[in-house]
């Protein structure tokens, strides 16, 4: 399931068991609304297993890929307590934030890519294509070529001999380079620490691991999990390779009885100062769960407005580089042209 779909789940199921409706008839209802295929063959599953006697999570579990291991624990916290309805409830406002924040996220990266490739296709089309239908004049009346004319000609020469083994070897890099990361955890690790340190874009995965952090354990507490076992589930339900690892090590930290702030403290690169200050507060005061749910709103925002600045700032920046290069192309036709009128009038 997608997290729209994990969302309008949970959003649904929480209202039906609230309003009094045993699981199975909810289920039953969700069934016959279901649109797809695929999802009514979802709903199929669980209702059998429910008529069989099972808990809904532990349906839920035996195919982890439709519902993550964060959204099956919740639900199972909420059966084991008799809280599932609130606990459902969580888990849907929860998948709602959390898929308004990766599409944010993705928008703010996307965009300015977006226009990046469209730069590079409009030049290489104008340097590939429509400049060697000129180029010949040039050749034919002997003029002196200026420099930026020249390194034009050398690239449209480049890109009309090689222009379609360079593409293949990029688009054959690009599935390597996917391959590897999909199949090599060391590389992958790699890639996303080095995404995280890059200038704008490393600041938003921060602040958006950060958040994702903070509302996961903040929902996983509140629903009466311990810290192992909610961290336990948020090292299964978090992507990043390296706050992946990160997870493992503060999860053994807090086997051994030290706070989760003290690790937060000692590794400002990953985590705020405010992070690890206010959760120290919130275990001195025992409201940690509320806290955590409190930081996540803060950091969702800051998030929202990096990537609300991010497109004010990055989208006339690209459309001035576009200019430029779309500018500098035109110069280097327009320039040798005019030369060769003012020669032929003399």
């Amino acid at each position: 399931m997608s997290l729209r779909d994990q969302m309008l789940f949970a959003k649904r199921l929480s209202f039906m068991v609230r309003a009094g409706a045993p699981l199975i008839e909810g289920l039953i209802i969700m069934h016959k609304q279901a649109r797809t295929r695929g999802s009514r063959a979802v709903y199929t599953h669980l209702i059998k297993d429910i008529e069989n006697g099972q808990y809904l999570h532990a349906s839920l579990g035996r195919s982890k890929r439709l519902f993550g291991d964060f959204g099956i624990s919740v639900i199972r916290v909420g059966e084991m307590s008799g809280t599932l309805s609130e606990n459902l409830a969580y888990l849907a406002e929860e998948l709602e934030k959390r898929t308004a924040l990766r599409k944010k996220v993705l928008s703010a990266l996307l965009y300015p890519a977006f226009i990046t490739v469209a730069t590079l296709g409009v030049s290489t089309l104008l340097t590939a294509y429509i400049f060697p239908k000129i180029m010949p004049i040039f050749q034919s009346l002997n003029v002196d070529l200026p420099l930026s004319t020249r390194a034009l000609v050398a690239i449209s020469v480049y890109l009309h001999s090689y222009g379609l083994y360079t593409l293949l070897a990029l688009i054959i890099g690009g599935i390597g380079t996917m391959v590897l990361y999909h199949r090599t955890e060391k590389f992958r690790y790699m890639v996303d620490r080095t995404i995280l340190f890059l200038p704008i874009a490393g600041t938003i995965m921060r602040s958006y691991n950060v958040t994702n952090f903070s509302r996961m354990l903040g929902i996983l507490l509140k629903s009466g999990m311990t810290s192992i076992e909610a961290l336990e589930v948020i090292v299964g339900g978090t992507t990043n390779r390296v706050y992946r690892t990160d997870y493992h090590r503060i999860n053994d930290l807090v086997i051994q009885g030290k706070r989760i702030s003290t690790h937060l403290e000692a590794n400002p690169r990953y985590y705020p100062p405010t992070l690890a200050h206010m959760i120290a507060i919130g275990e001195m005061t025992g409201n940690l769960p509320e806290t955590l749910l409190t930081l996540a709103d803060m950091y969702e925002k800051e998030v929202d407005d990096l990537t609300r600045n991010l497109s004010s700032l990055i989208e006339p920046i690209l459309m001035v580089v576009m200019g430029i290069l779309v500018g500098l192309i035109a110069v280097s036709v327009i320039t040798p042209i005019y030369g060769i009128t003012q020669h032929l009038q003399r």
